[in-house]
C-alpha cells in the first residue's frame, strides 16, 4: 500500500515556506496531512530541541502543529465539499483567522497523531476540531476557523 497523499504535497511553491508546513522550509518541521475516511491527520515526531521540560513538548510546537494541521486540513476537507480528489489538482489555501489550543496533560517528546474533524464548512470558511493523542492519550485539543485565501 502506498501512502496517501499528504495536501502539503499539492501547495504551490509560493506558499510552501511555512515553518509548519512549507514542504520547501529546510528548517521548518514540514507536517504532512492526509485524508483517513472522514477525518484528516497528521503524525509528527518532535525533536530533542522541542524540549518543555525533560521528556515533554514545549506548548508553542503542540499549538504551530494543531495550526497548520487544521490548515491543511481546511483544504481536504474543501476539496472533497468540491468533490475534488486531494493530489488531482493544487489546493486551495488557507489561513488561520481562529485558533484555541486547550492543553489537557503534558505531552512526551514521542510521536503526535493529530485528528481533525470537520465542524462547519462555507465558501470561504471551514472550522476544524483536532485532538492531539501520544500513546492513546489526548494531550491537547483545538478548534481552529480558517479562511480561504483568494485564487489570485
Amino acid at each position: 500500500m502506498t501512502d496517501p497523499i499528504a495536501i502539503q504535497d499539492t501547495y504551490p511553491e509560493d506558499a510552501s515556506h511555512c515553518y509548519g508546513c512549507g514542504r520547501l522550509n529546510a528548517d521548518g518541521i514540514q507536517i504532512r496531512t492526509h485524508l483517513d475516511g472522514v477525518n484528516a491527520v497528521t503524525e509528527f515526531d518532535p525533536w530533542p530541541s522541542h524540549t518543555a521540560f525533560e521528556g515533554t513538548v514545549y506548548g508553542g510546537l503542540i499549538a504551530s502543529v494543531i495550526d497548520c494541521h487544521s490548515t491543511g486540513a481546511a483544504a481536504i476537507f474543501a476539496m472533497v465539499a468540491a468533490g475534488t480528489e486531494v493530489g488531482s489538482e493544487p489546493s486551495p489555501r488557507f489561513v488561520t483567522a481562529h485558533l484555541e489550543v486547550d492543553f489537557l496533560a503534558p505531552t512526551p517528546l514521542e510521536r503526535m497523531r493529530v485528528v481533525g474533524r470537520l465542524v462547519e464548512i462555507t465558501q470561504r470558511k471551514v472550522v476544524v476540531e483536532s485532538e492531539l493523542i501520544v500513546d492513546g492519550t489526548t494531550t491537547a485539543t483545538g478548534l481552529a476557523v480558517l479562511v480561504r485565501l483568494r485564487d489570485d
